[in-house]
């Protein structure tokens, strides 16, 4: 490892840390990996219990490449994204990751301060992560850390998760072609619902892995 990696790495892991730290505060169950690895280990250990498990379109899971695991270990997997589905079939998927034992997603954006920050187009993602299935694992990557408020934490989703994430989307908005956000009055439009997670909910077990890695948009 160069000396530059290594203090790249350094700098990122102090922030990763801080994150974890400022989560506990705020009455999550939050554990700092220092390698993706470390975060599937946790993840499968974490679904051993489980039967269903809802799989929220994260593209940091994706990463993980988790899912060919769990389903080895005998679970049912609830991912609404899987190819050929209909409206009706994704919707019905959609509503039992509601229920699910273990949902798995990541989140656009994490200050340092202990605040989960999304975005979501339908909100199906985002209401799993509140209410519902008995255990929610957040996923989030050092890029996906903000040294700043909420305002600041919006800015980056809008910036460098939402544009790439409808043009992988296939959506027919702005942002898809030009790769900046023009906050658009798109039938397309996947800047609906801003939520803001400043404490654990009350009823809900919301653990977050904050890896030192690249993960996700």
């Amino acid at each position: 490892m160069t000396l530059t990696r290594e203090l790249v790495d350094w700098s990122h892991e102090e922030k990763c840390e801080k994150a974890v730290e400022s989560l506990g505060k705020n009455g999550f169950t939050a554990v700092y990996c220092r390698t993706a690895r470390q975060a599937f280990d946790y993840i499968v250990n974490a679904a051993e219990g489980a039967a269903t498990v809802g799989l929220g379109g994260s593209l940091s899971v994706v990463d993980l490449k988790v899912a060919d695991r769990l389903r080895a270990m005998g679970k049912e997997l609830l991912n609404h994204s899987a190819p050929g589905l209909a409206l009706e079939e994704r919707l019905a998927i959609m509503r039992r990751q509601l229920t699910c034992d273990l949902f798995l997603t990541g989140a656009n954006a994490v200050t340092l301060s202990g605040f989960l920050v999304n975005i979501d187009a339908t909100g199906n993602r985002v209401g799993s992560m509140f209410f519902g299935p008995k255990k929610v694992i957040v996923v989030a990557g050092r890029n996906k850390l903000v040294d700043g408020d909420v305002a600041a934490a919006v800015k980056r989703i809008k910036e460098s998760a939402s544009p790439p994430n409808a043009r992988r989307l296939n959506y027919a908005t702005p942002c898809a072609k030009t790769g900046f956000c023009c906050d658009c009055n798109s039938p397309d439009r996947i800047c609906r619902i801003t939520t803001v997670i400043d404490r654990k909910p009350r009823l809900t077990d919301v653990q977050v892995l904050v890896v030192n890695e690249e993960m996700g948009l």
